[in-house]
């Protein structure tokens, strides 16, 4: 488990809040991948390869989601700051099933405040529609301003609520080690099958699918011979 010292936490809530805007509003440059999101947190908290393991597994759940418009989908950016603050200084095969049912309840959670933050933009927007048709420009830059500030709150308040999370499944929850295995091998699968749906889906049934199966062979090939 994580050390919830100020000088972790305080980082951690800042990462958090930076990666749960870049998905949607700044700066856009994917540090809200969660492979990305994990292995600064993993650095933050002191335990770079809990940071990697954790932010690949939730990158295989991410792959099975495509952000576009107003489709509702987990943010998986914050959710993964919140597991890798319950994963990290924990032998892997004990903490990667724990942090990532944290981190799921967060992703899940994400998407719906990202569905709350929209629903404002629009009420922002519909206040202000004769400044708009008017040409106002100081009405444009309130309007993203303040929905920059909105997304701004919501990545704080999830990253918040994922740390706090942590902190009390770090202090209560004590599996033994078969139970705590045994929400490892779930995460995994889960994570395997989800890329997996993404990846077929996603590639349809041209050329790609083709490409596809190539490098899947490739993969296992290599896996088997090395």
């Amino acid at each position: 488990m994580s050390d919830f010292s100020p000088h972790i936490v305080i980082p951690l809530l800042l990462w958090g809040t930076v990666v749960g805007l870049d998905l949607v509003s700044v700066p856009q440059a994917m540090i809200s991948r969660p492979v990305v999101a994990g292995v600064v947190a993993g650095l933050i908290a002191g335990d770079v390869q809990a940071g990697i393991r954790i932010g690949v597994l939730f990158e295989l759940f991410a792959l099975d989601v495509l952000p576009a418009g107003a489709v509702r989908y987990p943010d998986y950016g914050p959710a993964t700051v919140g597991a890798v603050a319950v994963g990290v200084h924990t032998p892997w095969e004990l903490g990667l099933g724990i942090s990532a049912a944290l981190g799921l309840v967060l992703a899940v959670l994400g998407g719906w405040s990202l569905q709350v933050v929209r629903r404002a933009n629009a009420r922002a927007i519909q206040r202000r529609s004769a400044a708009l048709s008017a040409g106002e420009s100081s009405a444009i830059r309130r309007l993203q301003y303040g929905g920059i500030l909105r997304d701004t709150a919501r990545g704080f308040i999830l990253t918040l609520a994922g740390l706090v999370l942590a902190s009390t499944i770090g202090d209560s929850v004590r599996l033994d080690r078969q139970t705590a295995v045994a929400f490892t091998l779930v995460a995994i699968g889960s994570a395997l099958a989800a890329a997996a749906s993404g990846a077929f889906r996603n590639s349809g049934r041209g050329t790609r699918l083709k490409w596809l199966v190539a490098g899947v062979a490739a993969g296992i090939a290599w896996s088997v011979l090395t």
